[in-house]
């Protein structure tokens, strides 16, 4: 086994609920991000600890409501307020918008996960394992496909990124951000672009390549191209 797949082996399983997270709809941009600083006030390094606080505050917010992705959610409800400040929207009171935004955020992943157990409900239980069993299995190999065609900064960004719990999760990304030499929130745009490019070359791959008639080795052959396509720009 080459270096590069041991080291996709070992890191797979803190990116994929990353990456199999519903993709969002809307991708922060540079300029984005720029003036969701502005509209925090003052100049660009006391924006950046405003951003950092109230990127913590709603970690915590979905966090405290069980939520399976906190952070993820927390870089949603972010990105939204960002997409309005580009569309023009004024925001007076951007603590009570945040939250606003959040509690929006939460009733649609609460309604989602209703949706998603009566669909299981209504389906055989041998029928439910059965698909789980064989669509995990084929994301996974995928994803793994698609991992390898990366080049070896951005695999290694993308799985350290996702890495660790909590505290850890933290103290990895900033060891990451010092690796690369960039600001924190650089670091989290590249990891968001990453995640992003890899959501679409996974799905891609599951499109094309999922056939039961495939023999192994031409699975692995049809990701491998199926994801070099679609990461040709990453």
């Amino acid at each position: 086994m080459n270096a590069s797949l041991l080291t996709v082996n070992q890191g797979i399983s803190s990116v994929i609920p990353a990456v199999f997270d519903p993709r969002p709809k809307w991708t922060l941009t540079q300029e984005a991000f720029d003036r969701l600083l502005a509209s925090m006030g003052g100049d660009r390094e006391s924006a950046g600890e405003q951003y950092l606080e109230t990127r913590s505050k709603l970690v915590r917010f979905f966090e405290w409501r069980g939520c399976p992705f906190p952070e993820d959610h927390a870089d949603e409800t972010i990105n939204r307020v960002a997409k309005r400040l580009v569309e023009g929207e004024k925001i007076l009171n951007p603590a009570g918008y945040y939250l606003g935004v959040a509690r929006m955020l939460l009733l649609e992943i609460n309604k989602e996960s209703v949706k998603q157990q009566q669909a299981l409900r209504e389906l055989p239980s041998s029928m439910i394992t059965s698909n789980q069993s064989d669509e995990s299995e084929a994301r996974i190999d995928c994803l793994r496909q698609c991992l390898q065609q990366l080049s070896s900064d951005n695999r290694e960004m993308i799985l350290q990124y996702y890495h660790g719990e909590k505290a850890a999760k933290v103290d990895s990304r900033k060891k990451l951000a010092e690796r690369f030499g960039v600001p924190i929130n650089t670091l989290r745009m590249r990891a968001l672009r990453i995640r992003e490019n890899l959501q679409r070359s996974v799905e891609n791959c599951q499109e094309h390549c999922k056939s039961p008639f495939r023999s192994t080795r031409k699975a692995q052959s049809c990701a491998g191209r199926s994801c070099r396509t679609m990461l040709k720009t990453t």
